[in-house]
């Protein structure tokens, strides 16, 4: 399940707030690892066959992963919360593919640093799970320097 080969475990998916059977995770983390594993490659092997990889600094690919992000966001200015919560209503191709810019971006950039993405989203759940107990939390969009 990681973009780092060079790790060799999965994270653990417990520690996340999933609660998967043991005997799946293997399975499934496997199966995971492959298919980002792909992606990451799948993007490697298109910026070589364009000799663009000069292009991909980790500073070129931020700012890019930011203007993507920024063309997502339009999709919701000026909408309501009702209405940007109307799935029936957005044009969910168009949405997609900026959300597969995102994606696309940020595999990339997490490449180039060798950040293992899952890894690192795993510990960050962790922390803010540390940050934000649910007990204390519920219901509320306060800070955790608030509580």
């Amino acid at each position: 399940m990681q973009l780092n080969p060079r790790h060799s475990s999965p994270p653990n998916f417990h520690s996340i707030g999933f609660r998967i059977a043991a005997h799946n995770l293997t399975e499934i983390a496997m199966t995971h690892t492959s298919e980002l594993t792909q992606l990451r490659d799948r993007l490697r092997d298109f910026a070589a066959e364009r000799d663009w990889e000069q292009f991909h600094s980790p500073k070129n690919l931020s700012m890019a992963l930011m203007v993507e992000t920024a063309e997502l966001m339009e999709h919701f200015q000026w909408l309501t919360e009702a209405q940007s919560n109307n799935t029936t209503t957005l044009d969910k191709q168009a949405i997609g593919e900026e959300l597969a810019d995102v994606l696309l971006y940020l595999v990339r950039l997490a490449d180039r640093l060798d950040v293992d993405l899952l890894d690192a989203a795993a510990h960050k759940i962790e922390k803010n799970a540390a940050k934000y107990p649910a007990e204390q939390v519920r219901g509320s969009a306060k800070k955790y320097s608030d509580y």
